[in-house]
């Protein structure tokens, strides 16, 4: 099921139900990557994988490595031959790698490729190619890799050189595709590699490969800094693995079953790594019930369950700041939509980086919930936001998948009194079944 650019959303009677959203991007992106890398056939079940994970999966192809997919159901299982050894990881050869709309494969990759074999060219769609890209490719120049890029951005052309050389690198940005692609090149170099970051990141690539035999760990500081060690040459053992739900996809649900006056809403075998679910704190500081309903943990580590949310309950004003942000990066734009329907005013500083995504995010979710009625006002790295009067918005989402979605839960929610949306199918990025799961529990008509 799809949504017309001219259909309008409008509140929903009633948000109830369970569903199941796409497989984990995050987590996708890099058993994939670690599959290719690893001794011998890996298989990967994912649901309903977005745009962005298959850009991981075309460029790996490109690369050299050989993947294949077989659908099953809802789920497509990518069946991987990974061309490493015993003692050494695969080294992925030259090629033109087309990474489409996804920041988190170009820039894992190139970690990859900086110890791969002859040269590899990374390009992007214009979206992608206006994204800073020197941010991963100056520490890894660090460890000897030979990286050009065109202005600081894509394309970019690693030329693969082994053995890498082991170094210290402080981050100056709080990002888990930093540190992905730091630990992906440290398992071609001899020694030990050390990444620190200000700030807690998400840990799935740490969690990965400690469960595939990489000796790495992570200890945090009194300051909050976290300090990610790799100790290399490490090689992979090949892996089967079913990703659970996203929680990005599911913070969607999150936030409209938080604001509706009537809503019950189930989401299932979803992730629920404690460095990806601190909305649920924000939301149940704002007054919301949101409660985590742990199951089982996979081979990886990753905990897996449902969440359940319900509505009625009148929701109050956070404000975010410093380390509250890097958790929160994907969800902000959503949260900008919960605080819209909140009582007071929220404020978010510290989020600049919300500038350098798909879109500039601070920009475009502040004209999409000031043409839904919103009061906003824009700052350098966040936004001041309170209620405002519900209006009939028409939503320029500049291509963002977050934006749009975003946007329909206002409208579904109420915060706004209807949305028509430029591009709704860019969801399908990250959620293709998102208007068909929106049916399901009331959302649509």
């Amino acid at each position: 099921m799809t949504v017309a650019a001219s259909d309008a959303l409008r509140p929903a009677a009633a948000l109830r139900g369970s569903l199941t959203v796409p497989s984990d991007k995050s987590i996708s992106h890099r058993a994939l990557i670690c599959a290719a890398l690893a001794n011998g056939k890996s298989r990967i079940s994912l649901r309903e994988p977005g745009e962005d994970v298959w850009s991981t999966i075309g460029a790996l192809n490109s690369l050299g490595a050989s993947l294949s997919a077989v659908r099953d159901g809802n789920a497509v299982v990518i069946e991987v031959a990974g061309g490493g050894s015993p003692g050494a990881i695969a080294q992925l050869g030259p090629g033109i790698a087309d990474c489409g709309n996804s920041g988190t494969s170009m820039r894992l990759l190139t970690g990859v490729a900086a110890s791969g074999s002859g040269q590899a060219t990374l390009v992007g769609d214009e979206s992608l190619s206006r994204r800073p890209m020197a941010r991963v490719a100056e520490p890894l120049r660090q460890m000897g890799a030979e990286i050009v890029l065109t202005n600081g951005r894509a394309p970019i052309i690693v030329r693969g050189r082994r053995p890498l050389r082991p170094a210290h690198v402080e981050l100056q940005v709080a990002s888990a595709q930093l540190v992905g692609a730091m630990s992906f090149a440290a398992l071609a170099a001899n020694g030990t590699t050390s990444v620190t970051v200000p700030g807690v990141v998400r840990d799935h690539t740490e969690r990965m490969l400690r469960a595939l035999g990489t000796d790495i760990q992570r200890s945090t500081d009194t300051d909050g800094l976290s300090t990610i060690t790799i100790n290399g040459p490490s090689a992979l053992r090949s892996f089967d693995i079913h990703v659970p739900g996203d929680f990005s996809s599911a913070s969607a649900w999150l936030i409209a079953g938080a604001l509706h006056a009537d809503a019950a809403i189930t989401i299932d075998d979803v992730g629920l790594n404690p460095t990806r679910t601190a909305l649920v704190k924000v939301l149940q500081a704002m007054g919301a019930r949101v409660r985590l309903n742990e199951v089982y943990s996979d081979d990886t580590g990753e905990p897996i369950g449902a969440i359940h949310v319900r509505g009625g309950e009148p929701l109050k004003a956070v404000t975010l700041t410093g380390t509250d942000i890097a958790p929160l990066i994907d969800e902000l734009p959503l949260l900008a939509v919960a605080m819209a329907g909140a009582d007071g005013t929220s404020v978010v500083r510290g989020a600049g980086e919300l500038r350098v995504k798909e879109s500039d995010r601070i920009s475009a979710i502040g004209a999409a919930m000031t043409s839904a009625g919103a009061h906003f006002e824009e700052l350098p790295d966040g936004w001041r936001i309170r209620r405002g009067t519900p209006q009939d918005a028409q939503i320029t989402t500049h291509g963002d998948h977050r934006i749009a979605m975003a946007l329909a839960v206002a409208a579904w929610a109420g915060v706004a009194r209807s949305v028509e949306l430029d591009d709704p199918d860019c969801v399908a990025v990250s959620y293709p079944s998102f208007w068909s799961d929106a049916r399901s529990i009331g959302a649509l008509a």
